[in-house]
């Protein structure tokens, strides 16, 4: 037995409620269940019993057994001297105040029904992909569909958290931020954390004083990026490498802590010279990045805004040793597609969120109108089950695996839910 199964068990009254008696046999009527504590402190605040004949108004502790209360050291904790009632599954021993008065105990076992306990144990003890692998299939459309938009907000709120510490970093500077975000998601997965380790390096003022100069800002980056370091007898190289110089020694940029980027396999298309060189080009050739991303809500104004192609030395490189075929080397539409899902939605959102405003039908159609993304988990719940195939769905999907399948937490998953409370 869990003691998050009998927080569950509690908090949605999942229990015979009728003849509740203390394990002293005082009767036992509830008035309200309290509402769930998440942090530090008794587990239930704010419930309201009648135990025996009298009214009780406040907390409530839930332990496996009784003992778990001194286990937890709950005696020396003046908190928990206001608990009413002291649920547990199993009664092994009386637990009382500071003041010695005993705490009620209520043994919650007589009360469940074995049939919600054969169904908890059933998923919680799954060697499946996900706990909830057997019944997925079946679970209806409509709980699914609703579960996922709420899932895909959450995951918003939680990129919102990020967001929020790098605008407390840059002093409320949203342009600032957005810099950083862009940054860190032109890396993708492989060079994420390098990029955004290049962007923590430098102070977006000089950024803004440089982005009208391509040279320039193209090598502030690869500088930071340690591209530049090597010996390159290439007239470019030598070029880039000088201003670098320069600009590190005026700007007092500093590589230490830098985390370095690699290559190693990645297509060519993905190398960090390439997205580097792209970034510098939308930064030297967009004004007002922030205000243009607030104001517009089409996907197609996104394409518009975001396609930009490579400086004219890397249409014809991928790498400083060796010549390509010449291309323009534009972002394409499914790169742009991750910018908008991974930085351009989180932040108008947690921008609006700061403003009190609530842009949610916005961006439920804005994510809807992009295509499901390509990955591994993706494609795993796909087998199990059609789904609508646009952006939300993967970022859900995604959320849901992260945050509730990998760890165990079907009792706060509507579908882990619904499958322990059905029939």
């Amino acid at each position: 037995m869990q003691e998050e199964f009998l927080h569950y068990v509690w908090k949605y009254g999942t229990f015979n409620t009728l003849k509740l008696k203390t394990t002293l046999g005082e009767d036992v009527t509830i008035r309200n269940l309290g509402q769930h504590n998440l942090n530090s402190g008794p587990d239930f605040f704010n419930a309201q019993l009648i135990i025996g004949e009298q009214l009780w108004a406040g907390n409530l502790e839930i332990h496996v057994k009784s003992s778990d209360w001194y286990l937890h050291n709950h005696q020396q904790d003046k908190t928990y001297d206001n608990v009413i009632l002291h649920v547990v599954w199993e009664h092994d021993s009386d637990v009382f105040r500071n003041d010695n008065t005993i705490i009620p105990t209520l043994e919650l076992k007589r009360y469940v029904d074995k049939g919600l306990q054969h169904k908890y144990r059933e998923l919680m003890l799954s060697k499946s992909w996900i706990n909830c692998e057997a019944q997925f299939p079946e679970v209806d459309d409509f709980l699914i569909s609703n579960w996922l938009e709420r899932l895909y907000i959450e995951r918003l709120e939680q990129k919102s958290i990020t967001i929020e510490g790098f605008l407390e970093k840059s002093n409320n500077n949203w342009e600032a931020v957005l810099f950083k975000m862009l940054l860190k998601n032109f890396g993708l997965k492989i060079n994420g954390e390098a990029f955004l380790s290049i962007a923590n390096s430098v102070d977006y003022s000089v950024i803004r004083k440089l982005r009208h100069n391509d040279l320039e800002i193209e090598a502030l980056l690869f500088g930071q990026a340690g591209l530049l370091q090597d010996t390159i007898e290439d007239s470019h190289f030598q070029l880039l490498k000088t201003k670098y110089e320069f600009l590190k020694g005026k700007y007092k940029l500093d590589r230490s802590g830098m985390i370095p980027v690699k290559f190693f396999r990645l297509r060519p298309q993905n190398f960090p010279t390439i997205r580097l060189s792209q970034f510098a080009s939308l930064y030297q050739s967009r004004e007002n990045l922030f205000s243009k991303i607030v104001d517009v809500n089409s996907l197609d104004d996104f394409y518009k805004i975001l396609t930009v192609g490579v400086s004219e030395f890397w249409k014809s490189h991928y790498t400083f040793l060796k010549n390509s075929k010449t291309s323009r080397k534009q972002l394409t539409k499914s790169f742009i597609d991750l910018l908008v899902i991974n930085t351009i939605i989180p932040i108008k959102f947690s921008y609006a969120k700061s403003q009190g405003k609530s842009i949610d039908k916005e961006i439920f159609k804005l994510i809807q109108e992009l295509n499901i993304e390509n990955n591994t988990i993706v494609s795993k719940f796909l087998d199990y089950k059609p789904f609508k195939k646009n952006a939300l769905t993967s970022q859900a999907l995604l959320q849901m695996k992260n945050a509730y399948c990998d760890k165990n937490k079907c009792l706060n998953c509507a579908i882990g839910n619904s499958l322990i409370i059905k029939n």
